[in-house]
């Protein structure tokens, strides 16, 4: 039997991704958070859950979606997934490989993402730029970034699935002005949107994690959480960092933000159930001090952003 007590009431959908329970089947895992009270799931396509390069994808995504409806679960599908493409180079290929037989084999990984983010009925699909290769013009990286997405893009349309790409640290696409440069570059296309890590907020953005919610709020189609240091891309358990949690989650109540807001400590999964029950007790704590602010009240907070002593992708 599933649990809800610990679901927090108000504007707050908190899940958790499954990179950091892959120690677990995922059924097993998809249970534990519904017993624990999550609203839903960031899944992350994998070997080990939901391979989507495995056979019979199609029947296999069924299975998940029956079970995801049966435990109350809604999802957000994200594409993180280290060493599915190449097991040897972690996350490779990306977007901007120099060979384009790789860029489109990375390309044809996330319009598959698309097609099991339809047929599970989720809210958006995650992607990522990858990190620029080295001697590669930073005009050519972003018009490779440009071209890769437009396929993408329009899968997304055809399966009404929102695409959301998050800033990561050490990537091509690595703040919110890089995102907005890149939705300008594609002509702001309806279904591009943004996934925005807060703990990344933390580590390199010059605004406070708060403010960046604020500023993100007209494009936000997905939210990761977790604490982090300044300067340091290291996912962290809650209360291991800096971040002052209720007024993320205030600015994040005030934006109107309806999807889900998934804890990504894809590092912790020796210890993923453990940690899974010790976020959602955090957040819904945090939660209940969080009283939305009247919208644009208050200065945007700024401060000098170091190069993060952690560069790439967990």
């Amino acid at each position: 039997m599933t649990g809800t007590s610990n679901r927090a009431s108000g504007p707050f959908r908190f899940g958790y991704g499954t990179n950091g329970l892959t120690d677990l089947r995922l059924d097993d895992a998809l249970g534990l958070l519904a017993d624990l009270g999550y609203a839903g799931v960031g899944l992350t396509l994998d070997h080990m859950h939901l391979d989507p390069l495995a056979p019979d994808l199609a029947a296999r995504t069924r299975h998940v979606g029956r079970t995801l409806e049966r435990l109350g679960l809604t999802v957000t599908i994200e594409t993180g997934a280290r060493y599915v493409l190449d097991p040897r180079r972690k996350h490779g290929p990306s977007l901007l490989d120099p060979d384009p037989d790789a860029r489109a084999a990375r390309v044809r990984l996330l319009i598959r993402a698309v097609q099991v983010a339809a047929d599970l009925g989720a809210h958006a699909v995650h992607c990522f730029s990858g990190i620029a290769p080295e001697d590669t013009p930073e005009d050519t990286a972003w018009q490779r970034l440009a071209e890769s997405l437009g396929p993408v893009l329009d899968a997304a349309s055809g399966g009404g699935v929102p695409l959301a790409i998050e800033p990561e640290p050490g990537h091509l696409l690595s703040t919110l002005a890089d995102f907005h440069r890149l939705r300008h570059e594609l002509g702001d296309p309806r279904l591009l949107g943004l996934t925005l890590d807060i703990g990344h907020c933390q580590c390199l953005e010059p605004r406070s994690p708060a403010d960046c919610v604020r500023a993100a709020a007209p494009w936000l189609r997905h939210v990761q959480i977790e604490d982090m240091r300044r300067g340091v891309h290291e996912h962290l358990p809650f209360g291991d960092g800096e971040i002052d949690f209720p007024p993320v989650l205030e600015a994040l109540a005030s934006t109107g933000y309806q999807g889900l807001t998934v804890v990504e400590l894809p590092r912790h999964s020796h210890a993923g159930p453990q940690l899974a029950s010790h976020s959602i007790e955090f957040l819904n704590r945090a939660a209940t001090e969080a009283v939305p602010a009247p919208a644009g009240t208050g200065p945007a907070r700024t401060a000098p952003v170091p190069t993060p002593a952690r560069g790439g992708t967990p």
